[in-house]
Order: C-alpha cells, then structure tokens, then sequence
C-alpha cells in the first residue's frame, strides 16, 4: 500500500492531487504546528484580468501562541470570504465549468466555517471529488500517533499499514531512508508535473490553485492532471 501527507493547504495547487492520485491512502496532517509566517495552509493563487489574485484566509494568531493546524479560527469580521466570493465570480465567471461549481462555492464562502480545518479539508474534498479521485483519506488526529518529525511519518505508515511511503524528490535531502528501510518500509520520490492548460486572462500561469483548472478544464482536469491530453 502506498501512503503519502501533506498538510491541509488552502485550495491546493495541481501537484497536490497528482500525489494524492498515486496514493492508496493519503493523510492530512491537522495535528502538526500550524506555521507562524506565510502559508499556503491559508492562502493561494488564482487568476484575473488583472493577473495573479492572492487570496489569504484570516486566521486568529496574535496572542495565541503555537497552535496545532486543527486548533485555528478563522477570522472572518471583516467578511473577506464573501468579497472572495465576489472576486472569484468576477474573475471565473466566463469560464467554461465555473457555473458546475458555483453551488459548492456559494456554500463553502457563506457557511461560516469555525476551524480552517474544516473549511480546508471540504475544499479538498471537493477537489478531489470533481478529479474522480477515489484515495482513502485520513487525518493525523484520528490515528493517535504522537510522535514527531520523521519518525512520526514511519509510525503513520506503521499504523496503516503501508509499504510504501510516498514523497516529492525535493523531500530527498530531508528524509532519513534509512529510518524508513529498518521499519521496512520503502521510499518512492516523484516529481509532481506542472500542467498547461487552456486559462482565461492572457498568458498561462503555472501551479494556480487546482480550482484555476476545474474552472477552465472541467470533465477533462483529471486527465490533464495525469499528462493524458484527451477528455
């Protein structure tokens, strides 16, 4: 069985499901330090007329301290999920496959989601919902596992079961394989591809949010996720 993590990022980037893709089991890390500066956990990339559009989702910090990723509150008193609605109906509005996920996003924008993580993960579901991906996900919390840094990968892949632990081959550098070797368990690096697509807006802008392709690409997303170019 293959198994790979990563932490719940706001409306990841296409990279992010071609790894999920290759997984039997895929785990979301909810249960590690939420990061104290930039973080795609809370923000990404979209796309308007008027080039790139950053969207940050607000988050209670000051004064909080180190908080898990699962214990973040949004801070929404200043409603920037409704007026990140009305930007993305102004930018994606002529895209060819927006209005199939405009219910969805009506929801989600207005629901008044307490956690990041649940407001996260449902984006990631979605996502993955619309790719037809089928992976078994699992959050970190649920397993029990306390341990940390590398180890805690090993002991998440003990706990499920998994042979194979999947990583991007920038992680090389980072993991210890010798760690994953003595627990038997191996070690496949990729590198994840970095579709092209037909955009709205001019000149094609690389590794957007994964919405960027539903939008444009539709029924076709998940083979141009996997470098198939047919529908």
């Amino acid at each position: 069985m293959i198994l790979s993590v990563s932490q719940p990022y706001f409306a990841p980037y296409p990279g992010f499901f071609h790894k999920v893709s290759r997984s039997d089991t895929f785990v979301i890390l909810d249960e590690v330090q939420f990061p104290r500066g930039t973080t795609w956990v809370t923000r990404n990339r979209f796309k308007n007329d008027k080039g790139i559009l950053w969207m940050t989702i607000p988050v209670w910090k000051k004064g909080l301290g180190f908080q898990k990723i699962n214990e973040v509150r949004i801070y929404d008193e200043g409603h920037h999920l409704r007026k990140y609605l009305a930007s993305l109906k102004s930018a994606y509005g002529k895209a060819p496959f927006f209005q199939d996920h405009l219910p969805f996003l009506e929801r989600i924008f207005s629901a008044g989601y307490e956690r990041l993580i649940e407001f996260n993960v449902d984006i990631i579901r979605h996502i993955l919902k619309s790719l037809g991906i089928g992976t078994k996900i699992r959050l970190l919390s649920e397993l029990g596992i306390h341990s940390t840094g590398e180890q805690r990968l090993v002991d998440i892949c003990m706990e499920l079961g998994a042979r194979c632990f999947l990583a991007q081959n920038a992680a090389r550098k980072y993991l210890n394989e010798d760690l994953f070797q003595r627990a038997g368990i191996g070690i496949e690096f990729f590198r994840p591809p970095s579709p092209v697509y037909p955009q709205l807006w001019g000149e094609f802008v690389p590794n957007l949010s994964a919405l960027d392709l539903l939008f444009n690409c539709g029924p076709g997303s998940r083979n141009i996720l996997s470098g198939k170019r047919g529908t």
